[in-house]
């Protein structure tokens, strides 16, 4: 079966060929190669009748999905239908891989030039759904005290990036005292990924400090629930290594919409009522707090900063994620945090307000039309105190 790579790609004529991203809706967030149109490798499994009718014979069809594995199935189909059709060797990071070399041959002025652009953006154009959200959330839940020691931690992804770029904004205009430290744990990236990083930071004029651990190696094994434990391990590695550095707070990139989402999760799927709270102490790290500055920011709005500034971020590395989420649709990657995603979408169909009810619900709780309720551990029974 015939690949092509992203430089033989450039040469074909335009007008010559077909460009499908077979990634599903989830990964095309993160950015898609400029002229793709979006055919999920899902279709190709329950209606390659439909690929095909929207597909033209006369023209070279290239697939890419993530890595350019699921998308060698998907052109083997298309071959057996009568097509030209070929698969994008290393997928979309081929396509990223690329777009970190245009950087890298950019001159230094045009990279301070970029920084500047993105830093502009945030003050002027999104000012009002991006940095006032976030001074809002910081003065508003006391994110930020006099004396802090933040260590804002980087993913890699849109939102700990733009996380980094508004605490930076917010340090310039030092209304409190307080230091940063941008980190950046990397728990086994492969080489594309872990450069993608370092190209971003360079471009947005983020001074990271990586941080090596093996918790991929320690994950891959797992059969249940891998991406639970491996999120759990991450975060007693974040405080730990935050702590070594002298601070006293992780920060991380949760926004509005991951808040509002684990309310509903909960309630559908945990039968219980809780809320992501806005900054939490730690029970295992003595003196420690997390603080999530993005609380009252909305995904979209990230993503049009992102896309205004023409950046390209990393969605997720771990081997998990790359097979199941960005190209495969077996039935197990559909989350349920991405059901409760696409039911709120839906119930904002009908009411506009849902969302901002949701994530309110939280804070007008009344105890007195509560049939149970835990505080600190204790279970409180609405019959305890109902004849009183």
């Amino acid at each position: 079966m015939k690949e092509i790579t992203y430089n033989e790609l450039t040469e074909l004529e335009e007008g010559s060929y077909v460009l499908v991203d077979t990634r599903n809706e989830g990964s095309l967030k993160y950015g898609m190669i400029p002229g793709a149109v979006s055919i999920t490798h899902e279709l190709f499994e329950i209606d390659i009748d439909g690929v095909v009718a929207r597909l033209n014979k006369d023209k070279k069809i290239v697939l890419y999905c993530a890595r350019g594995q699921v998308s060698l199935d998907d052109a083997g189909q298309l071959i057996e239908y009568g097509f030209d059709a070929v698969s994008l060797a290393g997928g979309y990071n081929s396509y990223l891989i690329a777009m970190m070399d245009k950087q890298k041959e950019e001159a230094k002025a045009e990279k301070q030039e970029k920084t500047a652009e993105i830093e502009k953006s945030i003050r002027k154009k999104f000012h009002k759904t991006l940095f006032s959200p976030f001074a809002r959330a910081c003065k508003q839940y006391e994110l930020i005290k006099e004396g802090d020691h933040i260590c804002a931690c980087i993913s890699g992804g849109k939102d700990s990036m733009l996380m980094a770029k508004l605490f930076q904004e917010i340090k310039r205009h030092q209304k409190v005292n307080f230091e940063l430290t941008f980190l950046v744990m990397d728990p086994g990236y492969s080489p594309v990924n872990r450069r993608l990083i370092e190209s971003n930071a360079e471009i947005m004029g983020i001074p990271v400090v990586f941080y090596e651990s093996d918790i991929f190696d320690a994950v891959d094994t797992v059969d249940k629930n891998p991406c639970y434990l491996c999120a759990r391990m991450r975060r007693g590695h974040l405080y730990s290594k935050a702590k070594e550095l002298g601070c006293n707070k992780i920060a991380l990139g949760h926004h509005y919409d991951d808040v509002i989402e684990t309310i509903l999760m909960g309630m559908l799927y945990g039968a219980q009522i809780q809320t992501m709270m806005p900054k939490l102490h730690s029970t295992n790290f003595k003196g420690m707090e997390l603080i999530r500055p993005l609380y009252l920011i909305r995904q979209d709005d990230i993503i049009a900063w992102q896309r205004y500034n023409g950046l390209h971020f990393l969605q997720c590395a771990c081997h998990f994620t790359e097979t199941c989420d960005s190209c495969s649709v077996d039935g197990t990657s559909a989350s349920k945090r991405l059901e409760t995603r696409n039911l709120i979408a839906e119930l904002k169909k009908v009411n506009p307000y849902v969302e901002s009810n949701i994530f309110r619900s939280v804070e007008n709780v009344n105890l007195a039309t509560v049939i149970a309720y835990k505080q600190n551990g204790v279970k409180h029974h609405f019959l305890d105190v109902y004849d009183e």
